[in-house]
């Protein structure tokens, strides 16, 4: 079974390869995704719905990668919180996730994204 912290670098590894269309089966189906800091939504529920909104990241006008990745284990086995920077040409933006993995599927993620550097980025 894959720790989490193996999860998360599937799931950040995934993103920097542009390999949306895989990227919801690291979700059990019932997830929830928390996304305080969106303007546009600020939840996701459930493997579908995750797998929509990184099919619709395939068309981003910018490609990104995770960079200065900090991964810290928790007092609890299933959660870790990650740390790093989407980097790409021009930009860098903070980012912060929560994400607690059960039986090597993410249940639950709090993702605290910097959308306002995400959105200036596109713009450029």
């Amino acid at each position: 079974m894959e720790t989490p912290r193996e999860i998360f670098a599937r799931l950040s590894g995934g993103i920097g390869r542009g390999e949306w269309d895989t990227l919801g089966d690291l979700y059990a189906p019932d997830a929830v995704v928390t996304m305080p800091f969106d303007p546009r939504r600020t939840e996701l529920r459930g493997r579908e719905e995750v797998a929509r909104h990184f099919a619709a990241a395939a068309n981003l006008p910018i490609t990104m990668r995770p960079d200065r990745v900090r991964v810290h284990e928790t007092a609890d086995p299933e959660v870790i919180i990650a740390e790093y920077d989407y980097a790409g040409p021009g930009f860098r933006v903070a980012n912060i996730q929560v994400l607690r993995v059960r039986d090597g599927l993410i249940v639950e993620s709090r993702d605290y994204h910097d959308h306002a550097g995400l959105a200036a980025a596109m713009q450029s």
